[in-house]
Order: C-alpha cells, then structure tokens, then sequence
C-alpha cells in the first residue's frame, strides 16, 4: 500500500461537474492499494494517516499535532496509479488491487479509519 499525504485547507473530488466529497482543514490522503496488501496494511497505514504530527499546535510549534488532535478532516481517495511500474515508455499496473477487489478492500480503509476516529470527519471519493 502506498499513500500520499497532504495538509490541506479544502480539497474536493469531483467527476466531471458533480462534486463527490470534499473537506476543510485537514489530510488529502491518495491511497494506492497494492495486490499484496493485507489487514496488517491496513492497520499501520489507518495508524500512521491518523497519528501522524503535521500540524501546528496551540502555540505555533511545527509538527506537534496529529490531525485527530486538531480535529481536522481526512479525504480518502483511491489511486491505483500510485502501483504504477514504469517499463520503458509503458505503465504497467499489475501491482494494483483489481477493481472488483480493491473497492471492498478501500471501504474497509474508510470503516477502519471512522472507527478509530470520529465517522463524521472521515471522507471517501
């Protein structure tokens, strides 16, 4: 499993025109999941996106507080690009989750994330 993880003061998916979720303050999250990834993945992944000190605390001191701490909100949104291999001048995704498995696998993420915090503050896309 690969992330990529963003402060943020909005961030939004959209699909075309039609806006699919969005936040305020808070994480970005990309999460590529690859076809090796098991709930120990998932555990230590949820542990790190929400515990992890990227923000600034009461008195301005840089990476002291987690996003759980300040109360912030987290988009989630699946990337399988994140699993890409570059062969020659052609992406090969194979490492990726397959479609039909990776979605079930990635709402697990979201329950596992809004059970560990607060359901509200967790978002998908």
């Amino acid at each position: 499993m690969k992330a990529i993880i963003q402060r943020v003061t909005t961030a939004s998916v959209s699909v075309g025109e039609l806006q699919i979720s969005s936040i305020g303050r808070g994480l970005c999250v990309l999460l590529g999941i690859s076809m090796e990834d098991t709930q120990k993945d998932v555990n230590y992944m949820v542990r790190k996106i929400l515990n992890l000190r990227l923000f600034e605390d009461e008195n301005g001191r840089a990476w002291s507080k987690s996003v759980m701490d300040r109360e912030y909100e987290v988009l989630c949104v699946s990337q399988f690009t994140l699993q890409c291999i570059l062969k020659g001048n052609k992406p090969d995704f194979h490492a990726a989750m397959p479609a039909e498995l990776a979605q079930p696998f990635y709402n697990n993420i979201l329950e596992h994330l809004r059970s560990t915090y607060k359901p509200e503050m967790i978002k998908g896309g």
